[in-house]
C-alpha cells in the first residue's frame, strides 16, 4: 500500500470559533456548575417560577430531567413526551411522509403541535396556570408549547450526533418509543420528520433563549448564556469559518484520509467526510477555555442575511445549498453507479424545492484512476434497464458495456447535472461538490456487494428509471463535463479558471493558482472553498474586519457574504511555493 501523504498531518479536526468579549465566567461545566447557576436565577422567596428546559429531538431529556430534579427539587414536573399522542397514533400521522421505502420519505409538512395530544396538552396548562408558588420543571421536545418561560433553556443536538445515538439504539424517533429499531430507518424518519418538525420550532424559540446547553457529552454537560451563544453566532458571520468535520467508514472506503486528516489507523476504511455540510455538522463557538457545540446549522437560521447574501437568502430561505465533502477509494473500491433526480422528480416526489447536481473534484489518484460518466454512445436503454432489474438476483452487471469509462488524473475536474449515470472508482480521492440535498442517490448497481451490517445496500431501480437523461453520452462528456476549464483572469503571481459546474447546476466554481497574495470579494454571496494543493495558506482582510485565518491542506472554509474584501496567500511552509483553491459559490446573474 502507497504512503499517500509524505508530511506530517496538519489538518485540524477540531477548529473552532474563539467568541470576542465573553468569557469563561458566561459558561457552566459540569451538572453542579448548572445547578448552582440556575439556583441562583431561581427566586429564594415561594413565588412561582417556571423552568422550562425544550429539546431538540435525540437529547436525552431523562438524564436531564433526573440531574435537575435531584439538584433543584421542583415542586411540579412536566415531561413533554407524557402529552404527547399515543406512539401507534404518531406513526399513522407521519406515515404519508415516511412512507413505506427504505431510504426516502416525503418532507414534512407538520409542525411540533400536531404531535401533542391537545387535551392533555389543555390540562397541564391550566395546572400550571393556577399554581401561585413553587418551582415548576418542564422539561423536553416542545416544553415551550406547554407553559410560558421564566427561564428558558434549550438544549440542543447536532444531527451527527443524533445519527451515533441511533446507531448505539440510544435514541427515539420523536414521540415514540422505537430505540433499536434499524438505525437507517430511524434517520430516514428524522430526516423527512423529526428534525424538520424540531427546526421550526427551536428557529422561533433563539431570540430567547436564556441558557443554552450542550449535552453531547451526557456526563459533562457544558451550559452558556444566551446573550453570549447569539453573540457566538453574529461573529461567525462576520468572519472565516469552519465547521466540525466528520468522518465515517463505508463499504468502499480507503486509506487516504487516515494520513492527510490523521484519522484512527486501527479502522478498516474511511469512506465520507462531511466537511461543510450546515444541516449536520457542529460548530464550537469558545468562550475563554470552554467549547460549546450547536449544531451549524443554527448559524444559518440565526444570521441568514450576513451569511449567504441576499440573494442566496431570498432563493433559497435558510438553508446552506452548497455541500463539500470527501469521497475516499484509495485502496478501496468503486461507488455505486448512481444517477441523482431531475428538479422536477425531486419535487415532486420527495417535497425537496432543488436537486443534487454535484462535481467530482480530483484531489488524488493512485493507479489507475477512472470515473464511469455517460451512457454509451450506443446504449439501448430497455435493454439496459432489464440488466439492472436482472441483477438484483443474478448479482452481475456488465456496467462497461452500457456507461462510459474515463481515466482521471489530479486536479481533473467532473461535472455531474441530476440525469447523468456516474460512479467515481477505486484508487481516486474525490472533493465532492454539490448542492445540498444529499441523500438522493439512486443506486443502479453496487458491484454485488454487502453493507457493513452484512446486508446488500438499497437498490433504487425504480426511481433511477425514471430520471435517466439517455441523451447525456459519452460524446458530450470531453471538454463539457470533464476539465470544462476556461481561464478567466491572471496577475502577479496567481492564475484564476473557471471549471463549472453544468448550465444545468446553479453552483460555480473558481480555481486559484497562486505563490503570491489574491484578492477575492463574496460579491454579496456565501463562498465555500477548500485548500487543494499546498500545506497551508492565510485568509486576511485588507481592512482588518477579521483575525486572520490559517487554513490547511485539504480543510474547507466558509466566507461569509457579510465579509466582502478578503485575500488569501501562501503561508508558513508554503511561502513561496504554489498553493491552489477550489472556490464554490451560487450564481446569482449570467
Amino acid at each position: 500500500m502507497r504512503n499517500f501523504f509524505t508530511e506530517q498531518s496538519n489538518y485540524d479536526k477540531q477548529p473552532f470559533v474563539a467568541v470576542q468579549g465573553y468569557g469563561d465566567t458566561c459558561c457552566q461545566a459540569g451538572w453542579k456548575d448548572i445547578a448552582d447557576q440556575l439556583r441562583n436565577r431561581i427566586p429564594l422567596s415561594k413565588e412561582k417560577h417556571v423552568l422550562v428546559v425544550d429539546c431538540y429531538t435525540g437529547v436525552d431529556g431523562q438524564r436531564i430531567l433526573s440531574e435537575l430534579t435531584k439538584a433543584l427539587s421542583p415542586d411540579y414536573t412536566v415531561h413533554a413526551s407524557e402529552l404527547m399522542k399515543a406512539g401507534d397514533a404518531i406513526d399513522q400521522m407521519v406515515y404519508p411522509d415516511v412512507t413505506d421505502d427504505e431510504v426516502f420519505g416525503y418532507l414534512t409538512r407538520l409542525h411540533l403541535i400536531d404531535f401533542f395530544d391537545p387535551f392533555k396538552l389543555a390540562e397541564a396548562k391550566e395546572k400550571i396556570e393556577k399554581m401561585s408558588s413553587g418551582l415548576v420543571l418542564v422539561l423536553g421536545v416542545g416544553a415551550s408549547l406547554i407553559a410560558a418561560a421564566d427561564t428558558l433553556i434549550y438544549a440542543d443536538m447536532p444531527r451527527w450526533e443524533g445519527q451515533l445515538r441511533f446507531r448505539r439504539a440510544e435514541a427515539d424517533n420523536l414521540g415514540v418509543s422505537n430505540r433499536g429499531f434499524k438505525a437507517s430507518l430511524q434517520y430516514k424518519r428524522a430526516f423527512f420528520v423529526d428534525w424538520r418538525v424540531c427546526d421550526r420550532h427551536k428557529k422561533k424559540l433563539m431570540n430567547h433563549w436564556d441558557y443554552v446547553l450542550d449535552t453531547v457529552n451526557n456526563d459533562f454537560p457544558k451550559m452558556v448564556t444566551g446573550e453570549a451563544f447569539r453573540a457566538g453566532l453574529r461573529q461567525a458571520a462576520e468572519r472565516p469559518i469552519r465547521v466540525v468535520p466528520f468522518f465515517d467508514p463505508g463499504p468502499w472506503g480507503g486509506q487516504w484520509m487516515k494520513e492527510v486528516c490523521d484519522l484512527d489507523r486501527s479502522s478498516a476504511n474511511f469512506a465520507w467526510c462531511f466537511d461543510c455540510v450546515p444541516e449536520e455538522n457542529s460548530l464550537l463557538l469558545r468562550f475563554g477555555n470552554t467549547e460549546i457545540e450547536t449544531p451549524s446549522i443554527n448559524l444559518v437560521f440565526f444570521e441568514p442575511q450576513k451569511l449567504l447574501g441576499d440573494a442566496v437568502h431570498g432563493r433559497f430561505g435558510d438553508e446552506f445549498p452548497i455541500r463539500f465533502d470527501f469521497l475516499d477509494t484509495m485502496g478501496g473500491g468503486n461507488l455505486s453507479l448512481q444517477v441523482h433526480p431531475s428538479t422536477e422528480y425531486i419535487q415532486e416526489h420527495f417535497g425537496m424545492r432543488y436537486t443534487q447536481d454535484e462535481s467530482y473534484y480530483i484531489l488524488d489518484v493512485g493507479d489507475d484512476a477512472f470515473v464511469y460518466l455517460g451512457l454509451k454512445d450506443d446504449v439501448d436503454p430497455e435493454s439496459m434497464m432489464d440488466e439492472l432489474y436482472q441483477s438484483t438476483s443474478s448479482g452481475a452487471f456488465d456496467a462497461e458495456k452500457h456507461v462510459a469509462k474515463w481515466s482521471i488524473k489530479k486536479h481533473d475536474h467532473i461535472l455531474i447535472p441530476g440525469g447523468l449515470i456516474h460512479c467515481s472508482g477505486a484508487n481516486s480521492m474525490v472533493l465532492e461538490i454539490s448542492a445540498t440535498p444529499y441523500i438522493f442517490t439512486f443506486k443502479l448497481w453496487d458491484w454485488g456487494r454487502l453493507g457493513l451490517d452484512g446486508k446488500p445496500r438499497p437498490i433504487n431501480i425504480g426511481h433511477g428509471r425514471e430520471v435517466i437523461n439517455w441523451s447525456q453520452t459519452a460524446k458530450e462528456v470531453p471538454g463539457k463535463l470533464i476539465n470544462a476549464v476556461v481561464k478567466v483572469d491572471e496577475g502577479d503571481g496567481w492564475i484564476e479558471e473557471r471549471t463549472g459546474l453544468h448550465e444545468r447546476e446553479f453552483i460555480e466554481t473558481r480555481r486559484h493558482w497562486f505563490t503570491k497574495p489574491v484578492s477575492h470579494h463574496t460579491n454579496g454571496t456565501v463562498n465555500v472553498l477548500n485548500l487543494i494543493d499546498g500545506r497551508e495558506a492565510i485568509v486576511e482582510s485588507p481592512s482588518n474586519s477579521f483575525e486572520p485565518f490559517i487554513v490547511h491542506y485539504a480543510e474547507t472554509f466558509i466566507i461569509p457574504a457579510a465579509v466582502g474584501d478578503y485575500t488569501i496567500r501562501p503561508y508558513g511552509e508554503s511561502e513561496g511555493k504554489n498553493c491552489v483553491t477550489i472556490k464554490a459559490y451560487v450564481r446569482t446573474q449570467s
